[in-house]
Parts: structure tokens; sequence; C-alpha cells
């Protein structure tokens, strides 16, 4: 029988340490359902026993006041769980044992976890484990998850305490004693909720009793769905108002202060401490890092390395997945297909023009996303993320954003996909979902040679000026974007109070970074392979297509093609733009699908391609041997580009010689369509390809982080801003200018 078992905690106490320690590689992350609150769980197996283990968001309570609380709470609600597992941070027990105290009272079998061990013992805190278990009454087992020490003791308290739920052994809850005018209030509403078996069948009474007199409104909604809801939300606030006279105070503050109360002396029972508080290496770290002077340049240069990991460090893996699928897996491809006597037939063009061009779409990521995860995995469990939120909130807030924004903003100009997954450094929904709206407007690396190609045809002795100019266009519009979301009815509203916990510093370990790095990558490639493989032939079929009898199937020239035509039947959008043809709007169509090509679709379109010269492919063995020649290489150069975070370039390469014949046919385009205003419909076709969206990558991210709703309020919004941006970039400039 698989056992079902619920971890939790408050954020920063190593959960997510102790759950990669138990699940390994067997885990799986996805989002809760209509949430975009990270779901993972994971699958282990011990003395012959399956778990499966359930790792629910932190949260500091299980009163359903964020996203976070709520799922946890109606999770250990609603689930059939052998026991769920708390886990308590040994160094900062009492804030940690509120948390303890409400699951305790729910009634569910508990173990808990006392992790972080060596920081207690580094503060010469001693706990006295066995009195703290009988008050708790539940089982404790200490841990330090990070080394792996108590991990097996884990597994097996885990096992016993799941065979006793499975024995049907009866689980006490936890009752507190909130003083005798609460304590006589809530007898009388259990005694009254006999009339209500509907809400019995769903809640403890006692539990139900205590948190609807603490007016925890998302359970009043809910209890006021259900049958004879209504009746007793009435009764409980009669009792409320009586309670409420009685003891001179709100009801709820005055549960809340006995439960502080009850865990204040059972901490000064159970934890024994130095008289006088140590001041920890953390807090020496952070008289720097935090400091009002040095704290943001040391954010910034931090910011910078992630940046410049992700855009500079990675590009010779990208270069190297992109040269293995252009050569040997293609080479291997069309050598089967011959062997089939499939070469030169559309299956051929599939194969290589659809197929691996997918393929080579969700891949070529990959590095930039294992630089990216591998970054802000040291960052977050070192313990610098809280403080670069904390840092950098002051500033962020005044447009209407958190402090971590910072980062996923700032990752965005290497790659909008990395990005738009590092939101969920963010906890609050409605910081993550805004932010994610703005990240595509920083202006990714993939749009660069569209800017340079542009900026080198019509603009050659200002061509650094208006690509700087197009990086500051995009940030300019994420700002306004900010402040103008931040009026609308969703995301208006007061800015959520700066609480934010510093956990202390600690070292990495190798082995969670990697697990953490891992199952990021696993989740990316699960999610953007179909789109993306998907539209990617999709692409394929269409130029492949011959209209007006010209041609065959996967044999005819581009002007010639279905892709042609629907690149015409839109090209009449873009003429209030300057750029009215169809070899425009197909390089926009296939930018859809990534920036990366809209180069290389121009030059097939403008049929300025070198022809294709018939040639033998190598050897099997000498395609094997490049791969791993070329790996090597590719490692090499990733060394020397290391160097570039601080500005030393180490590379040899040389630059890239200019298509000129493209420059040619460029130009003479846009002067048409333009009618002699090319140098500004170049630049309105530029901010074009800044504002609308990024790829189908970044859709897919934005449909897997923010949900299907916000993904279509995202592709929408940014093709409607960036027709109208275009469109007084063109107009407008056609006014200044006098014609």
């Amino acid at each position: 029988m698989l056992l079902h078992i619920a971890l939790m905690g408050n954020p920063n106490t190593g959960k997510t340490t102790i759950f990669n320690a138990l699940t390994g590689m067997n885990q799986h992350v996805g989002n809760w359902p209509g949430k975009t609150v990270e779901k993972k769980e994971g699958v282990f197996t011990h003395n012959g026993r399956k778990i499966r283990l359930v790792d629910l968001p932190g949260t500091y309570s299980l009163s359903a006041f964020s996203p976070e609380e709520a799922i946890a709470r109606n999770y250990l609600l609603d689930s059939d769980l052998e026991a769920v597992v708390v886990v308590l941070d040994a160094a900062n027990l009492e804030r940690n044992l509120f948390l303890a105290a409400q699951v305790q009272e729910l009634g569910v079998p508990t173990l808990f976890v006392l992790n972080m061990m060596d920081a207690a013992a580094e503060r010469e805190i001693k706990i006295d484990t066995a009195v703290l278990s009988r008050h708790l009454n539940a089982p404790i087992v200490t841990t330090i998850a990070r080394k792996g020490e108590g991990i097996d003791a884990l597994k097996t308290a885990v096992v016993t305490i799941a065979a006793k739920k499975s024995a049907e052994q009866s689980i006490l809850p936890l009752e507190l004693n909130y003083g005798s005018e609460i304590e006589n209030g809530i007898d009388e509403l259990c005694t009254q909720m006999d009339r209500f078996p509907a809400i019995l069948e769903r809640y403890p009474a006692r539990w139900l009793a205590v948190n609807l007199l603490e007016q925890d409104e998302m359970l009043q909604q809910q209890v006021l769905k259900m049958e004879g809801g209504s009746a007793l939300l009435t009764i409980v606030q009669l009792t409320d108002n009586r309670l409420q006279t009685a003891v001179g105070e709100d009801v709820e503050i005055a549960i809340a202060d006995n439960r502080y109360k009850w865990i204040h002396k059972l901490v000064e029972e159970t934890v024994d401490r130095p008289q006088i508080d140590m001041l920890t290496r953390s807090d020496k770290i952070d008289r720097i890092v935090t400091n009002r002077w040095a704290g943001i340049p040391i954010f910034m240069l931090l910011m910078w390395a992630v940046f410049k990991l992700t855009a500079d460090v990675s590009a010779p893996y990208l270069d190297w997945i992109g040269g293995v699928l252009a050569g040997p897996v293609t080479h291997w491809i069309i050598s089967l297909l011959t062997a089939v006597g499939a070469d030169g037939t559309w299956i051929e063009s599939l194969f290589v023009d659809g197929i691996i061009a997918g393929v080579g779409g969700v891949l070529v990521f990959v590095p930039v996303l294992v630089f990216l995860y591998l970054a802000l995995a040291i960052l977050e469990n070192s313990g610098y993320m809280a403080r670069a939120a904390f840092v950098m909130d002051s500033a962020m807030h005044r447009i209407g954003l958190h402090g971590k924004s910072f980062l996923p903003l700032l990752v965005g100009f290497g790659c909008t996909v990395p990005a738009i997954y590092a939101t969920r450094t963010l906890e609050n929904e409605k910081d993550r979902i805004l932010t994610g709206l703005l990240v595509p407007f920083m202006s990714c690396g993939a749009r660069l040679p569209v800017y340079v190609l542009f900026a080198a045809i019509f603009f050659p002795d200002q061509g650094g000026a208006v690509v700087f100019g197009l990086y500051l266009l995009g940030i300019l519009t994420a700002v306004l974007l900010a402040l103008l979301l931040r009026k609308t009815s969703y995301f208006a509203g007061e800015a959520n109070a700066f609480v934010m916990e510093l956990p202390p510093y600690r070292m990495p370990a190798i082995k969670g970074l990697w697990l953490h790095t891992w199952v990021r990558i696993r989740s990316f490639l699960e999610s953007a392979w179909t789109i993306i493989l998907a539209s990617s032939i999709v692409i394929w079929l269409l130029a492949s297509v011959p209209m007006g009898g010209k041609g065959t199937f996967a044999d005819v020239a581009m002007e010639d093609s279905a892709f042609a035509a629907v690149s015409g039947v839109i090209a009449p959008a873009f003429e209030p733009l300057g750029f009215g043809s169809w070899q425009a709007s197909s390089a926009l169509v296939s930018g859809f699908i990534a920036k990366e090509v809209v180069v290389s679709t121009m030059a097939q379109v403008y049929n300025v391609e070198g022809d294709a010269e018939a040639a033998e492919f190598p050897p099997f063995i000498e395609d094997v041997t490049f791969i791993f020649s070329s790996f090597a290489e590719a490692t090499v150069d990733t060394a020397r580009a290391i160097p570039l975070i601080v500005g030393i370039d180490l590379s040899s390469e040389d630059d890239e010689p200019e298509p000129t014949d493209l420059i040619l046919a460029v130009r003479q385009n846009f002067e048409e369509t333009s009618g002699g205003r090319g140098s500004l419909a170049a630049l309105a076709f530029m901010v074009f390809v800044l504002i609308y969206t990024p790829c189908m990558v970044a859709i897919a991210a934005e449909k897997h982080e923010l949900g299907v709703r916000w993904m279509w309020v995202s592709v929408i919004g940014q093709l409607l801003l960036a027709w109208v941006f275009a469109f007084i970039v063109f107009q407008g400039g056609k006014v200044l200018i006098g014609f």
C-alpha cells in the first residue's frame, strides 16, 4: 500500500532540503490546481514500504490569509493522510511552534523534525526533545538535512507513525487552554455543532469552533456554502459578541495571546540558551551585505554575475547543442532516411526542418536554464536571496513591485524564459504575476541580432545609440505598465507589509543544488517541448505547401509557399507601420516562434542564402568524435567566458562578416514599403520586435508559471502595445520630420 505523507513547515527551515534528501530524483514539480503556487511531490521506499511525499507550501500558520496557507490547510483537511511531517528550525524553535500547535490542534497524525541542529549548537542552544515531544503529543526526530544526518531515522519514524494510522490507532488532538470564558464558549459551540452533521463530516468540532472565533474569513465562506452553514455562523457571531464583552478584547486576539503564552512557557521548559545572545557569523556578514551604503552595490554585482552567467557563460553550450543538431544528428537522420529510400522527400524535410528544428528550439534553452537555476539555488540556499529582497524592496516598491522582482527583470535581458521561471522566488501570487507580465519587455539577447542588423543597415553611425535606446524603451515601458497595472482592480490595494525573515547563511550542499536544478530543467522540458515542436511543424508545413500551382510539396520557393500567403494576409496590418510587405511579416511570424530565426528567415525570404552544396556526410565515428570534441571546446570556451563577468574577454573569436546581400535586400524592401522612409520604418520594426511576444518558449513558460488567462493577457497585450508603439514611431516620425 502506498503511504500518503505531507511535509510542511515555516519558510527557511530546510524543508526543501529534507524533501530532496527523502525523494532524491523521484520527484515532480507542478502547480496546485487553479493556482500559481508551486506543488512538489515525490516517492521513496523504506523498509519495504512505498511513501508518497507531498511538499506543502512553506507557511507560518494555518490561518488562511494567503494562497499558501489556504493550500496547506485545505490539503490537511481534505486529503486522506497517513501522517504529516512538520519541519522545525531548532535555532528558532519559538517562532516555529505556532504552526506546530495549529497542526496538532487539527488532530492529524504528526511527526516533528528538529532540523538544523548544527545551527542550534553553534548558538549554544540545547533542546530537551523528550519533554518537547511529550507536550506536543508527537514523536520528534533531529536532523542536519544538508549533511544528510538523521534522514534514515526520519524515514523509519515516518513509516512507524503511518503504521499507527493504518492500524486505526486514535490520535488525540492538542487542546490548549484559552481561558475559562473562551473555553466555555468553545464547549457551547461544539454542542451546537451536533445539529450540523454535514459540517462535522469535514471539520473537527473544537478546531472549527476555535478558527471561527478567530474570524477566519476563508473558513467562514466555506462553511457558509454547506448545509446549515448560515445558522452556524450566526451562532458563532452571537457567541463571539458575548465573549468579547467577557474578556474585554477581540476574541481572536485573546486566542492568539493564549497560544503564544503556551508556546513561551513550553520554550522556557524545553530550551536552554545563553543568557546573552551571541553575535553569529550571519549577523557579522549582514552588517556589510545589508548596509545602507554597501547593500545595493553588492546586490548589483551579484545580479550582474547572474545575468552574465545566463547570457554569456552559457553561450558556448548553446552553440554546441546547435552544432550537434545541425551536424551529427541531422547526418544520422538523413542517413537513416536514405537507407529506407526516403531521402530527398518531404519526410526528410519534415525531420530536418520541422522536428529537429523544434527539438533544437527547446534544447537550446537548457544551458541557459542550468546556469540560471544553479545561480538561483546558490543564492537561495546560501540565505542571500532574502537579503536581496530586503535591500531592493524600497526602490522596487516605488513602482509597485516587490524587492525580489529585480532579479527576474535583470535575467530577462539575457533570456525571457528563465526570467519568467525566476519569478518563482516571489511568494505573493499577485507580485509573481505582475513581474511575469513585465519580464517580456526586458530586451532579451535573441532580439539583439535583429537590432544589430537593422542598425547597421539604416543607422550605421548611430547604431550603438539606437540599440541602447531600445533597451531603455523596454525598461521605461515596464515601469509605466507596473504603475498602471497597480491601479487596476486586480493588482490594486494596500501593499503587503514587508516582513522578511533573514535566515542564517549556509554553505549550499552540492547534491541539493543539483537536485534543485535537475527538477526545474525536467519541469521545463515536460511543459515546453510539445508547444515548441508543434509550432515548428506548423511553420514547416506552411513553408512546404505550394500555392498558385508553383512547385511541389516540400520543394517550393518561399515566396510561392503557404507561409508567404499567410504572411501576405497579415501584411496590410503593418502598412501603417511602414513595413507592410509579406517578407517583413513572415520574419515577424517566425520571430513569434523564436527571435533567433528572424534574421535567418529574412535571408530565406529575400533569397540571399548561399547555394546548397552537395556533400558527403562524415563517417559515424567522426560525428561521435565531433560531439565529444566540440563539447570539450564548449567547456573550455565556457571557462574562458567566466572572466566576462568582470569585463575580461579571453575569447579569440573574430567578428562575423556582415551579410552584405541581405543588407541591400532589406534596405530596398523597407524603402519601397515605407514610401522612401526606410530608416523610420526600420526603427518602427525594431520597436515592434522589442515589444511583441518574445517567443513560443516564453509563452509556454508563462502558461506554466502564470496560468492560461494571464498568458493570453500577456500575448495579446504585447501585440497591441507593439503595434501602437510602432505606429507612433512611424507616423509620429513622419510628422516630426515633415513628411
